[in-house]
């Protein structure tokens, strides 16, 4: 009896245990299957709440800021015309000295007042370019007019400017563009100042010679492989062309006592140079040139020679300078002054003596693409990104004060002394004046 009792407790106590324990394996299943339950919510709710935040931050997403447009400060700084949202490619100033033409890839020709440029606000006149954009200005003689070269277009179209009541302008396009004829890209065009003939220059070496009505007169070949630069001499008589070969060309365009077109003749070149020439430029009066070559140096010429006798032009000078490819040099209208362009920058040298004057250093973000002096020489204007900046030609006041000292040195007349005197006095007062607001 007393080993079932014990058998019997033995179950009694081995199946209370087993309850004991079924009951607590049913109750921490059922908090794991809460727990699970909490986590897959918790996530649930963490993810919509990340998909809510994703969409607000793209809801709230900045736009794109424009890129900010390059600065540059210089104490010689007279103006930076900045209406163009593309980048500008030409200048030109009018043969009144009152406009400046500039074109730009963003479809517009802006005509600035020179006039204006020393004020805070620079206005401008906007002349829009319909299906295409000019990559070449240039004004007519009697700064009425100006001609383009399109870029997809591929031709000349020719801008009339009518004067309103306010004195700004209107500009229409003449009604047919002037036929396609060039296989290469056009590197420059121009207008002759008698009004007789239009230029463009193309990289394939041709140069073609227009009339106003866009009849072909006369195709020059330069025979240079490429042409990298070419222009109109001031006086309308001259055609200058360089490119891959170390020498500059110069042809007359002829015309008769009535004025119809005879020819196209070689009248002289330029050799001096080892290497390739980058560009050229004329003084004011055609008896002056300059060039810069890919070999390191420019270079002033005399023009004023009797090429029909086979007279060769002289060579003046000389200098070294930092010249890249697309490099471009302007002369002063009185020969005074140079200016090399090389990448980004600009330096201006006194023709006399071949001293560097002045050096500005990053004036545009990007190459260079134009540069030129004003009529009167009292600016410098260049382009090469959105901006056009025009600097003070000091050196050119240098200059003449130099040239008027030299003058009074030699005077034996006292009247004579006295009027050197008063010149001197006078430049100086503006060569003051500009440096003066410059530091102000």
């Amino acid at each position: 009896m007393e080993l079932v009792a014990v058998v019997a407790v033995s179950l009694l106590i081995g199946a209370l245990i087993l309850l004991v324990a079924v009951a607590v394996f049913k109750q921490e299943k059922q908090m794991n299957e809460q727990n699970n339950e909490r986590e897959e919510t918790d996530v649930k709710e963490n993810g919509e709440k990340a998909v809510s935040i994703k969409k607000q931050k793209q809801q709230q997403r900045p736009r794109k800021e424009k890129s900010q447009q390059h600065t540059f400060s210089h104490t010689l700084l007279a103006a930076s015309l900045k209406s163009h949202s593309g980048n500008v490619t030409c200048l030109d100033f009018s043969s009144n000295g009152k406009y400046l033409a500039s074109c730009s890839d963003d479809r517009t020709i802006r005509i600035w007042s020179t006039k204006d440029f020393l004020d805070r606000e620079h206005r401008c006149l906007r002349a829009n370019v319909e299906l295409d954009h000019a990559t070449l200005v240039c004004f007519s003689p009697d700064s009425r007019a100006f001609i383009t070269w399109l870029a997809n277009g591929e031709t000349v179209r020719i801008f009339k400017m009518s004067k309103k009541e306010d004195s700004s302008f209107t500009f229409k396009a003449a009604p047919e563009d002037f036929p396609k004829r060039h296989k290469g890209n056009v590197i420059n065009i121009g207008v002759a100042e008698t009004g007789k003939f239009i230029m463009t220059a193309s990289t394939d070496t041709t140069i073609l010679i227009w009339d106003l009505k866009g009849e072909v007169l006369a195709s020059i070949n330069t025979n240079q492989m490429t042409n990298s630069y070419a222009a109109i001499s001031p006086c309308g008589r001259f055609v200058a062309s360089c490119g891959f070969t170390p020498d500059a060309k110069v042809w007359e365009v002829c015309f008769g006592k009535s004025g119809e077109f005879k020819e196209v003749t070689r009248a002289f070149e330029l050799k001096g140079h080892s290497a390739g020439v980058y560009s050229l430029a004329f003084s004011n009066d055609s008896r002056r040139m300059a060039t810069v070559s890919k070999d390191g140096t420019w270079k002033l010429w005399d023009t004023d020679v009797e090429y029909k006798k086979q007279q060769d032009p002289y060579l003046l000078r000389t200098v070294c300078c930092q010249a890249s490819q697309g490099s471009r040099i302007a002369l002063s209208p009185d020969a005074r002054v140079v200016a090399v362009s090389s990448g980004c920058d600009v330096a201006m040298f006194d023709a006399t003596t071949g001293q560097l004057e002045e050096e500005f250093h990053g004036i545009h973000s990007e190459e260079i693409t134009d540069m030129r002096f004003d009529g009167n020489g009292r600016y410098l204007a260049c382009c090469g990104d959105r901006a056009i900046r025009i600097l003070h030609n000091a050196p050119g006041y240098r200059a003449v004060i130099r040239d008027l000292e030299g003058l009074l040195r030699k005077a034996t007349n006292e009247g004579m002394r006295q009027r050197l005197q008063q010149q001197i006095q006078e430049a100086q007062s503006l060569l003051d004046t500009i440096l003066a607001a410059s530091k102000d």
